[in-house]
């Protein structure tokens, strides 16, 4: 690889600090090369506390942590000004299309994860993907002609072709260079001036659409989508919590649920739990 570390990327909000924190950890867990992990936080801003909390993997396991405060990105702010969003799909979904200009010019590939993920393989095989002459790497989206078709998969037809693969931007393994010379950014700006940008699903959307038939096939295990307990007898490398129970739930039959808890820790567990609650309350009497 052109770089002995390995460079991670993750993007959050202050809602999601504890499941990023244990997507690190597990990365942590089932390496061998922890002091070469460079964690790439692209965040919107966080408090104290939950900052300490994530400087922790530092202190535990040695590996590297890079902050980007996406606040300051004039970029970032233009683009979510125009673009979709909702309480679950919060701006800073959109924090991943920027990468290329975040990270350091030296930086030549990137893993790219969202936070409702559990690592349990060594992240270097991942890092070490082959990706041919494309920009990316990624697995194909088990839901994808839903997603791009909806009911009876029927909307979006002079967008989307269900017979094209459709890739989840879970994770994403990122050659820099070709993903920079692509121009996300312009591109952005073309969806937004012809309308389409406001019949996408998000930002996974866009890079199927920048990305069509450009990207390289990764193995499932690398990212298995709704990952249920029957996954766990396949021995995934990846968990992929895209379904509506997650780990972090007092109860769900989501793979590996019990790990998940430990590799967040009990105490940071029922912390995250306490803050979900007290969102989830406040929202309520907002909306009496």
């Amino acid at each position: 690889m052109p770089d002995a570390k390995i460079h991670i990327a993750l993007a959050f909000d202050d809602n999601f600090w504890a499941p990023a924190y244990a997507v690190m950890r597990s990365i942590c867990l089932f390496t061998k090369r922890r002091g070469d992990l460079v964690f790439h936080l692209i965040h919107q801003p966080i408090t104290d506390e939950h900052r300490a909390d994530l400087e922790k993997i530092s202190d535990e396991f040695g590996a590297t942590l890079v902050w980007h405060d996406l606040t300051k990105s004039e970029l970032f702010r233009s683009v979510v000004s125009r673009t979709p969003s909702s309480d679950r799909w919060t701006s800073v979904v959109y924090g991943r299309l920027l990468v290329d200009t975040l990270v350091d010019p030296d930086v030549k590939r990137v893993i790219y994860l969202d936070c409702d993920m559990l690592v349990r393989s060594p992240i270097e095989e991942l890092y070490a993907a082959e990706l041919g002459p494309h920009p990316i790497g990624a697995v194909r989206d088990t839901q994808g002609a839903f997603i791009v078709g909806g009911k009876d998969i029927k909307n979006n037809r002079d967008i989307f072709d269900p017979a094209d693969p459709y890739f989840n931007s879970g994770m994403l393994v990122i050659d820099i260079d070709k993903w920079r010379a692509t121009d996300i950014p312009a591109r952005l700006e073309e969806l937004i001036a012809s309308g389409v940008m406001s019949r996408l699903y998000y930002d996974q959307d866009v890079l199927n659409l920048i990305f069509k038939n450009n990207w390289q096939h990764i193995a499932p295990r690398w990212n298995t989508i709704d990952a249920r307990h029957p996954h766990e007898g396949l021995d995934p490398a990846i968990l992929h919590y895209t379904g509506p129970f997650k780990p972090w739930h007092v109860v769900s039959n989501v793979a590996f649920r019990r790990i998940y808890r430990h590799i967040m820790t009990n105490e940071l567990f029922y912390r995250f739990m306490r803050h979900r609650w007290k969102r989830w309350w406040l929202k309520r009497l907002r909306l009496r």
